[in-house]
Formats: structure tokens, C-alpha cells, sequence
């Protein structure tokens, strides 16, 4: 069999990190991870190609070529996995999906045409696949409530990537977390135990990248890193001596729940394994709200004291906040922008708040009638596909200042240095390897910062500050720095969207009106 494997378009979004990935000359943040281990399920006799379409385009004799097409996609990608499924379809390919979104919605792939869909996890469904190919089926949908055991699972295909064309390599350990945060779909996909993989696996997967050459960041997937404690602590305590025999060849970064505070082992395991950074979902410091979508767990502490231990350990922070929940105070946007302010975390991944299908929260907003789109775009620049308890001018105009304050330069470089200075510099070797990729954005960073903006002082003397206070940060904290470049950007685009979408809610709101007084 001939596959095409193709993963779609994303548009411009918080994590695209699209104008940093400019100065750069990088093409995309992270590969399909997914997608490249469903090609290593696949059998050994089967040809491959590969492309992922944010690096680049496959090409119309990839599609000559093939005699099936295999798309994965996640929400934000569905206007391209939409078009790739009917080209397929129009050129008489047969097309296989799978991924999240199509598990999740499994409708939008069949009403766009796919005639395979490999749903929930492929451990699992791959192979009913393949056993209805080699019956001669023409259509199926392969779907299992079991969830595999991550330790069959094989290493990805790292070797249909072009490396130098991302920021960073995806690897994961654990799939599930313990928790039962309301609007979260992951305990959907994945379920609320988590399986991981074995230490073995893990130091397998990396010892490929570090033969390839890959030397950037290394991003460890898991929705919760720490969802299994006892698994992830005898993961840690094997990767540090692995780490240390090669110099630290990675920079690590993953996801944790903020419960991580109270883990004192946990915290330096982490950061003597090469952990640099940690994504959190702090999601808002009003203490009700976070009870309301039962996210209990990052209300035992206090929220600013837990995120300054882990800071003050050697871990940056970058955190997920969340604007609409249900009963929410007024001024919930300046309270998110005062608590990232005063933990000092320069990369806030603010949102709207959206509702995931098939969450809990979907299944109740849909019971209580208040869902406006059940399927949503979900980026920074959508309006909540749901009705909220405030009115959604009121919430998007909250968010839009706080937004855009948020990534205003002189704010961003003030609280990044306050940041950085709290860590305690702890890092396993002195520099990462400056290649061209990071010489471009650190150059492009000293003039737009350096000369360009009234930025420019502050930024000097917080530079040779770092230089010479902190010098093993220094690389994240210029890094941190660029990534700042893409957000400077995305905030005109996100402002501009959301007034334009509460310019036709009024628009809507006067036609029906107009409508209601001829009617009368």
C-alpha cells in the first residue's frame, strides 16, 4: 500500500509562535507526534510519505502517488482537514482520519467525506483497520473503549521529520489525568487513569533524537506529567544519569497540574532531569470559578505562593488562563492580568472561554440550551460558543484590554526579568548549542527590543543583568525574549477579530429588532 500521511494547516494562534518562527527561519513549533507514530503501527511493507503542511506542502504527484490518504487533525485545524478530505475524495483516493478531532466529532469527518475513520486511541484501532483493508472493505469506522497499554506502544517515525524546520521535537510518557476539570475534553480522549511508558521506552525515544543531531527543545506531551506520581518520579530518576552522560543535550518542557507545588522531590527530580519549563492551567485566581468547573486542586494553596516555589526551584512557568465561566465577578480579566503581573510568568495562554464537545460542560450547556455553535473554532480570536451568566460584550471587552495589556513590550520584558531572577540559575550545562536558527532571533531581538522600541534601555541592562547574575538562563530568557515577538504581533489580530464578531452580534441584535417592530 501506498500512504500519503498528511497533517493540516493551522492557522495564526497563540502557539503558533508564527513571526517568532520568522526571525528564526523555523517552519512550525512541533511535529504531528500522533501522526508519526501511527506511521511506525503501520506495516513494514507499506511505501510512506509524509508532509506536514505548516513545513510543507505535499505535492500533486504525492497525491498521483498514493493509493490512500491518512489525515489527523485537532480542532483548530478542521477548515484544512475538511478541504484535504474532499481533494482526496475528488481525486478517488480512499481517505483514513483520526486524531482528536474526529474522535471527538466524528460527524464533521463523515459529512466531509472520509471514508475510514480511526478513532480514540490507535494502539488499539490501527489494527481493525488494517484487518478491514485486507478484507476488501470500502468504508469503516473503527472505534474501542478499551485504552491500550503505552508500553507496546513503538517509537515514532522521528525519521520522516525535517528536524531543521521546527522548534521543537514532541515525545510523550503518559496518556490520562486524575482530574475532573469541567471544560477539559482529555479525560474524554484518554481517560482519568493515567497509563505511562516505561523508562526504557522513553530513554529509547530520545537516544534517536540525540543520534539524528536534535539539540533544541524537547517537548514532552503529556497533558499531565505528573498525573502518575510513583511512575513519572522512576522515569525522572533514570533520565537524570542519562542526561548527565550526554551534557544535556535537550531542553525539556512539559505540562503539570499546579499540584506540582507540593511535590518538593517531584520539583527536583524535574529540574535536575533537564525540565526547564512547565505548562500549568491556573485558569483564573477567582476561587469560585475554579470550584464552579471543579478544578479543586489549585485551591488547597495559595495560587501566587505555588507558582513562586516552582519558579524559585528552577522552572519557568507558562500558564493557561480562562475568561466566561459560569457566575464569574466583573473584572475577571484585570483580576488574570494583576495575577500574571505578580507571579511574574511572561507567557499567559489567555482565552474565551469555549466548550469543548462531549465535555461535561458541553452536555450541560447543551441540556440547559445555552450552546450558540456546539462545535466552536476555538482560538484566541472566537467569541464563546455558548451563552454565558454575563453579558459577552461585557466578558470580550474584559478580554481584549487584558490581552492586550498583557503582551504590551515594556510589561513583558519587565515581568520576564523578574521571572528569571527569582529561579535559582540551576541548569546542567552552561549554554545550548547557538546555531543560525537561534543567532537570527537573538540578533532580531536585540534591534527590535535593543534599538527599535522604548524598550530599548530597559532591555540592555536586563540583558547583561541576565549575562551576569544569571548566566545559565540566559539562553531560555532571550528565547522567552523572541517568543514575546509573536505575541507583540497576535494581539492586533485577536483585537481585531473579537470587536468585528461583537459588531455583528449588534448587527444581528438590531435586525432582530427591525424584524420584531415590522413584524408588530
Amino acid at each position: 500500500m501506498k500512504a500519503l500521511l498528511i497533517w493540516p494547516h493551522f492557522r495564526n494562534s497563540f502557539w503558533s509562535y508564527q513571526e517568532t518562527l520568522n526571525l528564526a527561519r523555523l517552519r512550525s513549533t512541533n511535529p504531528p507526534l500522533g501522526l508519526i507514530t501511527v506511521a511506525a503501527m503501520l506495516p513494514k511493507d507499506w511505501e510512506i510519505r509524509f508532509a506536514d503542511r505548516n513545513v510543507r506542502q505535499e505535492t500533486a504527484a504525492d497525491w498521483e502517488w498514493c493509493e490512500i490518504v491518512i489525515i489527523s487533525a485537532m480542532i483548530v485545524q478542521k477548515a484544512d482537514f475538511r478541504a484535504l478530505i474532499q481533494k482526496g475524495v475528488a481525486l478517488g483516493k480512499k481517505v483514513a482520519v483520526g486524531g482528536p478531532f474526529p474522535t471527538s466529532v466524528p460527524e464533521f469527518a463523515l459529512e466531509s467525506g472520509a471514508d475510514y475513520l480511526i478513532l480514540d486511541e490507535g494502539e488499539c484501532t490501527i489494527p481493525m483497520f488494517l484487518e478491514a483493508l485486507e478484507r476488501g472493505e470500502e468504508r469503516g469506522i473503527f472505534r474501542s473503549p478499551e485504552k491500550p497499554d503505552v508500553t507496546q506502544t513503538p517509537i515514532p517515525r522521528f525519521d520522516l521529520l525535517d528536524l531543521d524546520a521546527y522548534l521543537a521535537i514532541t515525545v510523550q510518557f503518559s496518556r490520562g489525568c486524575p482530574f475532573q476539570c469541567e471544560f477539559c475534553d482529555i479525560i474524554n480522549l484518554y481517560g482519568r487513569k493515567p497509563r505511562t511508558k516505561t523508562p526504557e521506552q522513553m530513554l529509547g525515544e530520545l537516544e534517536v533524537l540525540y543520534k539524528m543531531g536534535w539539540h533544541r527543545y524537547v517537548f514532552v506531551v503529556d497533558d499531565n506529567f505528573i498525573g502518575n506520581k510513583r511512575n513519572a518520579k522512576v522515569f525522572l530518576r533514570e533520565l537524570i544519569p542519562w542526561m548527565q552522560e550526554r551534557n544535556y543535550p535537550f531542553i525539556l518542557l512539559t505540562e503539570a497540574s499546579l499540584n506540582l507545588a507540593e511535590d518538593d522531590e517531584m520539583i527536583e527530580l524535574m529540574v535536575k532531569a533537564g525540565f526547564n519549563i512547565v505548562f500549568m492551567g491556573i485558569e483564573t485566581p477567582d476561587t469560585t470559578s475554579l470550584l464552579g468547573i471543579h478544578k479543586n486542586q489549585n485551591t488547597r494553596h495559595p495560587l501566587v505562593e505555588s507558582c513562586q516555589k516552582i519558579t524559585k526551584a528552577g522552572l519557568q512557568i507558562m500558564s493557561g488562563f480562562i475568561i466566561g465561566f459560569d457566575g464569574e465577578r466583573p473584572g475577571a480579566g484585570k483580576r488574570i492580568q494583576e495575577f500574571i503581573e505578580a507571579t511574574g510568568i511572561p507567557q499567559g495562554q489567555f482565552s474565551l472561554l469555549q466548550a469543548l464537545q462531549n465535555t461535561q460542560m458541553w452536555t450541560r450547556l447543551k441540556q440547559e440550551g445555552r450552546l450558540v455553535d456546539g462545535l466552536g473554532t476555538f482560538h484566541q480570536g472566537a467569541i464563546m460558543n455558548f451563552t454565558p451568566t454575563r453579558p459577552v460584550e461585557e466578558i470580550v471587552a474584559e478580554y481584549i484590554d487584558a490581552f492586550w495589556n498583557i503582551y504590551e513590550p515594556m510589561p513583558y520584558l519587565k515581568r520576564t526579568f523578574r521571572h528569571f531572577m527569582m529561579m535559582n540559575g540551576w541548569r546542567g550545562r552552561w549554554m545550548p548549542k547557538i546555531t543560525s536558527k537561534e543567532l537570527r532571533l537573538f540578533l532580531a531581538v536585540c534591534w527590535r527590543q535593543g534599538v527599535v522600541r522604548s524598550t530599548r534601555w530597559r532591555f540592555w541592562w536586563q540583558m547583561f543583568a541576565i549575562a551576569l547574575l544569571k548566566p545559565r538562563l540566559f539562553y531560555d530568557y532571550m528565547t522567552t525574549l523572541g517568543v514575546g515577538e509573536h505575541f507583540f504581533n497576535y494581539r492586533y489580530e485577536v483585537k481585531a477579530q473579537l470587536l468585528q464578531q461583537l459588531e455583528n452580534i449588534k448587527q444581528a441584535k438590531r435586525e432582530q429588532v427591525q424584524e420584531a417592530v415590522a413584524v408588530g
